[in-house]
C-alpha cells in the first residue's frame, strides 16, 4: 500500500509539473548573433570585436526591448586623440537571407535602413508622453460621465412609465448592464493609464541610465552602454556601421532570428 501510494504521489506530481509547464506562455522574440569580426563566446554569449583606424567596437546582443533590439556596446579609443562617441552614429541596413539588401516598399529602389535611437531626444519626450496620457484619461473621464448621466436619465425616465412585469424586468436588466459596462470601461481606462505611465517610467530609466550616451572619449579610454536599434521584423541580417568622421567606420554584421521562448512566471 505504501509503495502504491508513493507511486500515485509521484505520478500526480509529474502530472502537475507537466500541466504547469504547458501553461507557461510562449512568445516570439528577436535574437541577434554576431557573424563578423573577432567573435568569441563570453559567459555563454557571442561577442564580436571589430576595429578600424584605432577605434574598436565590442558588441553583443542583449535582448529585445519593446520596439528595439538592444546591443551591449563598448567603444574603445586606441587613437592618439579624443574622439566623440554618439549612439546615433550606429546605423544599419536590413539584409535578406542571402545578405542581399531589402527593398523599402514605401520607397522603391531604396534600402531599408535605420539609425539607432537618440537617448537624449527620447528621454526628453517622456514628459510630453505623460501629459498626453493625462489628457487622454481626462477625456475618458468626461465621456464616462456623459455615459453615466445618459444612463441615469434613461433609467429615471423609463422607470416611471406603466409597463408589464416583463417590460420592467427587461428595463432593469438593460440599465444594470449599462451601469456595469460603464464601470468596466472606467476600470479599463484607469488600468491603461497606469500601465502606460509605468512603461514611461521604465523608458525614462532606460534612456537615462542604461543607454550609451554621447561623450568625449580620451585616448586609451572606453565608454559602454546599450544601443537601441529599431526592429525590422523581416530582416535576416543587420549590416551595422559605426561611423566616426575622424576615423572612418567600423562594420558589424549580425544575423537576426525569430525564436520562440517561454516567458518566466512572476
Amino acid at each position: 500500500m505504501n509503495t502504491a501510494h508513493h507511486l500515485r504521489q509521484v505520478a500526480l506530481t509529474g502530472l502537475v509539473a507537466i500541466l504547469l509547464t504547458a501553461c507557461v506562455p510562449t512568445v516570439m522574440t528577436t535574437r541577434l548573433t554576431p557573424v563578423s569580426g573577432e567573435v568569441a563566446d563570453i559567459d555563454g554569449r557571442p561577442v564580436t570585436r571589430a576595429k578600424a583606424n584605432g577605434v574598436a567596437v565590442v558588441a553583443s546582443f542583449e535582448r529585445e526591448d519593446l520596439e528595439y533590439a538592444v546591443l551591449d556596446i563598448e567603444v574603445k579609443n586606441n587613437t592618439g586623440q579624443p574622439i566623440e562617441v554618439n549612439p546615433t552614429n550606429f546605423r544599419f541596413v536590413a539584409l535578406g537571407p542571402a545578405q542581399d539588401t531589402l527593398s523599402n516598399t514605401s520607397r522603391p529602389g531604396q534600402a531599408v535602413s535605420r539609425v539607432a535611437a537618440n537617448p537624449t531626444y527620447e528621454a526628453g519626450r517622456m514628459s510630453l508622453k505623460r501629459k498626453q496620457e493625462e489628457k487622454r484619461l481626462k477625456r475618458a473621464k468626461i465621456f464616462n460621465t456623459i455615459l453615466l448621466v445618459a444612463a441615469v436619465a434613461s433609467d429615471v425616465s423609463s422607470s416611471g412609465k406603466n409597463r408589464s412585469f416583463q417590460e420592467y424586468a427587461n428595463n432593469r436588466i438593460a440599465h444594470n448592464f449599462a451601469y456595469q459596462a460603464i464601470g468596466v470601461k472606467r476600470a479599463v481606462d484607469y488600468g491603461t493609464f497606469s500601465n502606460r505611465m509605468q512603461r514611461y517610467d521604465y523608458e525614462e530609466y532606460r534612456w537615462r541610465e542604461l543607454a550609451l550616451k554621447s561623450s568625449t572619449v580620451a585616448p586609451g579610454e572606453s565608454v559602454r552602454g546599450f544601443v537601441y536599434l529599431p526592429r525590422i521584423a523581416n530582416a535576416n541580417y543587420l549590416a551595422i556601421t559605426y561611423s566616426l568622421p575622424e576615423t572612418g567606420s567600423v562594420p558589424l554584421l549580425f544575423r537576426q532570428e525569430t525564436v520562440r521562448e517561454k516567458r518566466k512566471r512572476r
